[in-house]
């Protein structure tokens, strides 16, 4: 299905992609979209969307299935909440990116804004994903509970965010480059990678490289693992 976004609001978009997924149309294509917000909110399917525009606030949140790719900048809080399905960027994204995902991969070409992965969690089995391939704003992880940030820091030597993965109790973030120990949270540490993380960047890099068309190599010799030192970092300043 081909629609046309142009002077139309969220829902009546919304309402479209569903009648779609109800006569089994297993690819959706929006155009011209421009500030459009929840779009593919809530939506349990495995359709394929493309975008071209765009996208406003919350664009995938809830959503269980489908795999969107956006060929231009998002807003804010896309994937918010999401359990499964994939949101490709080729562009940057705006702040709280993820926020508290259960589940499911956003890969951005760009820079994304500040608090990305704020409240990230793990659903069942379920393991959240976010790779961003330049830089990232402050307050990165802040809050993670679970999943997994991956930052490429693209063009750069070292990640510029503050204030990393303060609240930190659960997850992991992987860093290409040098990240100041001044920038990260009480409660992380830094360590370097074992065999699982080795493997597991191996192929998400190689999914993320093949979504974005791009045939960059990685040195898995220049990432480092930010982690929480404990599930409860902050313990000793409770009574319980």
């Amino acid at each position: 299905m081909i629609l046309n976004c142009k002077g139309l609001n969220h829902t009546d978009i919304n309402k479209s992609i569903r009648k779609a997924i109800e006569k089994g149309e297993n690819e959706i294509l929006l155009n011209n979209v421009n500030g459009q917000g929840y779009l593919f909110a809530g939506i349990k399917n495995g359709i394929r969307a493309i975008i071209n525009g765009v996208p406003g606030n919350d664009l995938g949140g809830m959503m269980d299935g489908p795999n969107i790719f956006v060929n231009a900048n998002i807003q804010d809080c896309v994937g918010n909440t999401m359990n499964s399905g994939k949101i490709v960027v080729h562009g940057d994204a705006g702040d709280i990116l993820g926020y508290a995902m259960r589940g499911g991969k956003i890969f951005v070409k760009g820079k994304v804004g500040y608090r990305c992965g704020i409240h990230m969690k793990a659903f069942g089995e379920k393991i959240p994903v976010i790779v961003i391939g330049e830089d990232a704003g402050d307050f990165l992880g802040e809050y993670m509970a679970s999943g997994i940030i991956v930052v490429l820091c693209k063009n750069k030597v070292k990640l510029d965010s503050n204030y990393i993965g303060v609240g930190m109790h659960g997850g992991a973030i992987y860093v290409r480059g040098i990240v100041d120990e001044y920038s990260i949270g009480k409660g992380v540490t830094v360590s370097k990678l074992d065999e699982w993380d080795l493997n597991f960047l191996t192929n998400i890099l190689n999914e993320y490289s093949a979504d974005m068309n791009s045939k960059e190599k990685y040195n898995l010799n220049e990432f480092v693992k930010l982690c929480p030192m404990n599930s409860r970092p902050f313990q000793r300043l409770y009574s319980y």
